[in-house]
C-alpha cells in the first residue's frame, strides 16, 4: 500500500476510534506537505470540522496525538495550521521503503486496454506531427503496462482514398518509371515527393483555368489532373488490374520506408489495420441501426442520425449511393477490434481536429448498444509547431521525421564531443550514444508537455544537458552508474537500524522514490507521460543537490556510506524505469 493510502486509512480509523464517525479512507485528502511548513504530509480537516462542530485547531491537536501514539512506525511528530494536520513521517519507515523498494512489483489488474496510434497516410512520410503522436502512443501503452494491464498496440494505415491517388496520377505523369531504387531514395520520401508534384501540378491547372476565365470554384472541379485522380480512385474501387498493381507497388514502397523509421524511433504495434480491408465494414450496423431507429433515411436514401439532443448535430453514415463515410467505417472498426481484442478501454491517439469526431464516434456507438462503445477514449492531443510556424504537406513544408531524427543525432554528436569526456569510447559505442542522446532529447522534449497543449519544438532546446531534457537525466544516470563502479558495488547493503536520522535532502530524495509507483498510476489515470518526465527530472535533480552537498564514498560514516550507495542505486533504477515508460534508453556512460 502506497503511503498516502496508509496515511488516508490511519486518518479514517482514527477518526472512528476518537469521534465515532465513519469516514472512507478514500475520501480523505491528503497532500504533500508544502516547503514552508515542517512535516511531509498533511491531512486536509475542513470537511469534518462542520459535522465534528469542532475548531480545525482542536480536531488537528486530538487527531495527531492519536496517530502517534497508535502508528509509531509511522509517524512521529505533528502540527496544524489553519485547518491542516502536518504529519512527519518517521525515519524507520523511510529505511524499509528504501530496503524493500525492489519488492513492489506490480501485478495483472486483469484488463485489456488497446491503443491506437501513429495512423499514416501511405502518400507521404511520418513527420513531426507523427512522431508526437508515436511517442504519446507507445509510451501510454508503456506506462498501462507497467501499472498492471494488459496492452494492445494498434495502427490504423490510411492505404486508400483521393490522396493516395494523387500521388500515383503524379507518378504515372512525372516519374518515366523511377522507382526508390532507381533514385537511390527512401521509398515513402520517395512517394512523397509525387504528393507535393500532384499539388504544384494542380495549382497550375487551376491558376491556367481561372486566367482563361473560369471561377476558381469550378476551376478546381475541372483540373484535368484533378479529374483524372478521382477517375483513378473509381477504378480502384471496381478493382481495376493495373490501377490495383500500381497501388500495390507504391505502398509497398511506402511500407519499407515507414518499417525503417519505425525501427530507428523504438515504434512498433502488435496489429495493424489496413483501411482498403475496413472501409466496407459498418455497412451492417447501419442496417442494424436502421431496425432500432438510432438512424433515420432521408429521401434521397441516404442514412443520418440526430444527435441534436445530445448538444451535437446530424451526422452522415452513408451515403445516397450506399458507399460508407469514416464514420462507418469507426464505427465498424470499433467493432472488428472488440471481437478480436475484448478491450476494457480502447484508446485512440489522434489530434484535437478530430475531438468532435470521437465524441460522435461514441456516441453512435453507445446508442447502438456495441460491448466497446464505453471503453472508447479520446487521447486528444495538440499540434506540434516549428518556431516558423505551422507544417504543411502538400506544400512539401513538413519536417521529415527521418531528417529530424538525423539532425537531433548530428546535434547530439556536437554537443557531446564539446563537452570532451567520451574519448575512450569505440566508434561503435559513439553511434550508439549518439542516437541515444539524439532519439532521446526529441522524445523526452515532445513527451515533457501536457498532450492536450500545443507546443513549440526547439530542437536546440532538447538537447541542453543542464535543463528540463533527457540528456540531463541520461547524464545523472550514467553519472550516478559511474560512482557505483568507483565504489565497487551496484547493490549497497541494507540498513535495518539507523543509528542516526536521515538528513533533510536524503529524506527528500527517499520521498520521492516511494512516490514513483502511485506517480505511475497517475499518469496512467490520466493518460499523461509528461507527469513521467516532471517526476524523474525532478528526481534527478535533487539527487544531484544531494551529491553535491554530501559525499557519497567518502560519508561522515560507514552507514551514512551505505544509505547513500543505496539511495543513488535506488534512483538510477527508477530513472532508469521511468525512462523507459517514455520509450527512452539511459546510457551506462557518457
Amino acid at each position: 500500500m502506497h503511503l498516502v493510502d496508509q496515511i488516508k486509512k490511519a486518518a479514517s480509523e482514527a477518526l472512528l476510534s476518537v469521534y465515532q464517525v465513519s469516514v472512507p479512507a478514500n475520501s480523505i485528502l491528503v497532500n504533500a506537505t508544502k516547503p514552508e511548513f515542517e512535516g511531509n504530509y498533511t491531512v486536509v480537516l475542513f470537511a469534518f470540522v462542520k459535522e465534528l462542530k469542532l475548531s480545525p485547531d482542536a480536531l488537528g491537536e486530538s487527531l495527531g496525538n492519536h496517530l502517534i501514539a497508535n502508528c509509531p512506525h509511522l509517524f512521529t511528530a505533528h502540527n496544524t495550521i489553519k485547518g491542516f494536520l502536518n504529519l512527519t513521517i518517521a525515519d524507520a519507515f523511510w529505511f524499509e521503503c528504501i530496503n524493500n523498494a525492489n519488492n513492489n512489483a506490480v501485478g495483472s489488474n486483469g484488463k485489456t486496454v488497446m491503443v491506437e496510434y501513429s495512423s499514416p497516410n501511405t502518400n507521404k512520410p511520418l513527420h513531426l506531427g507523427h512522431l508526437r503522436n508515436n511517442f504519446l502512443g507507445w509510451s501510454i501503452a508503456a506506462i498501462l503496462e507497467a501499472t498492471g494491464n494488459k496492452v494492445v498496440k494498434t495502427c490504423i494505415v490510411n492505404d486508400r482514398g483521393i490522396h493516395i491517388c494523387k500521388s500515383m496520377i503524379a507518378w504515372q505523369l512525372f516519374a518515366n518509371g523511377a522507382t526508390p531504387i532507381s533514385t537511390g531514395k527512401k521509398g515513402d520520401h520517395f512517394v512523397g515527393d509525387y504528393y507535393v508534384k500532384f499539388n504544384d501540378a494542380y495549382k497550375a491547372e487551376v491558376a491556367n483555368l481561372v486566367a482563361g476565365g473560369m471561377a476558381t470554384e469550378l476551376a478546381e472541379k475541372e483540373a484535368p489532373i484533378m479529374k483524372a485522380t478521382q477517375k483513378m480512385l473509381l477504378d480502384w474501387e471496381a478493382g481495376a488490374p493495373s490501377v490495383l498493381e500500381l497501388w500495390r507497388n507504391m505502398n509497398g514502397w511506402v511500407y519499407e520506408g515507414f518499417d525503417v523509421t519505425y525501427k530507428s524511433i523504438g515504434s512498433d504495434f502488435d496489429k495493424t489495420y489496413y483501411e482498403s480491408e475496413t472501409y466496407l465494414l459498418g455497412k451492417d450496423l447501419v442496417e442494424y441501426g436502421l431496425t432500432k431507429n438510432v438512424f433515420y433515411k432521408k429521401e434521397d436514401g441516404s442514412v443520418w442520425i440526430d444527435l441534436t439532443t445530445d448538444g451535437l448535430d446530424e451526422k452522415l453514415v452513408q451515403r445516397k449511393d450506399g458507399t460508407s463515410v469514416y464514420m462507418t467505417q469507426d464505427i465498424g472498426l470499433a467493432q472488428t477490434k472488440q471481437k478480436e481484442f475484448n478491450a476494457d478501454q480502447s484508446i485512440y491517439v489522434v489530434g484535437d481536429e478530430q475531438n468532435y469526431h470521437f465524441k460522435v464516434l461514441k456516441l453512435i456507438c453507445q446508442k447502438l448498444g456495441l460491448p466497446a462503445a464505453d471503453g472508447i477514449y479520446h487521447l486528444s492531443y495538440g499540434m506540434v509547431e516549428l518556431p516558423t510556424g505551422k507544417m504543411k504537406s502538400r506544400e512539401g513544408t513538413v519536417v521529415d521525421a527521418d531528417d529530424l531524427v538525423a539532425a537531433m543525432i548530428d546535434i547530439a554528436k556536437q554537443k557531446t564531443e564539446e563537452l570532451g569526456k567520451v574519448k575512450d569510447f569505440t566508434a561503435t559505442e559513439l553511434e550508439t550514444l549518439y542516437h541515444t542522446i539524439g532519439l532521446g532529447a526529441l522524445k523526452f522534449f515532445l513527451l515533457r508537455v501536457d498532450p492536450k497543449k500545443k507546443m513549440i519544438f526547439n530542437p536546440e532546446e532538447s538537447i541542453d544537458f543542464h535543463g528540463f531534457t533527457g540528456p540531463f537525466i541520461q547524464y545523472t544516470h550514467a553519472r550516478i552508474k559511474s560512482i557505483l563502479r568507483k565504489a565497487n558495488t551496484e547493490d549497497a547493503a541494507v540498513i535495518s537500524a539507523p543509528s542516526t536520522p536521515l538528513l533533510p535532502l536524503e529524506k527528500e530524495v527517499t520521498i520521492q522514490l516511494e512516490q514513483f509507483t502511485s506517480m505511475l498510476e497517475e499518469a496512467a489515470a490520466a493518460f499523461d507521460p509528461s507527469k513521467v518526465a516532471i517526476f524523474i527530472f525532478n528526481l534527478a535533480k535533487t539527487f544531484n543537490v544531494l551529491y553535491a552537498e554530501h559525499s557519497i564514498t567518502n560519508a561522515e560514516t560507514d552507514e551514512k556510506k551505505i544509505l547513500r550507495l543505496q539511495l543513488a542505486t535506488l534512483t538510477a533504477q527508477t530513472l532508469k524505469t521511468g525512462m523507459a515508460v517514455l520509450g527512452i534508453p539511459v546510457p551506462e556512460k557518457m
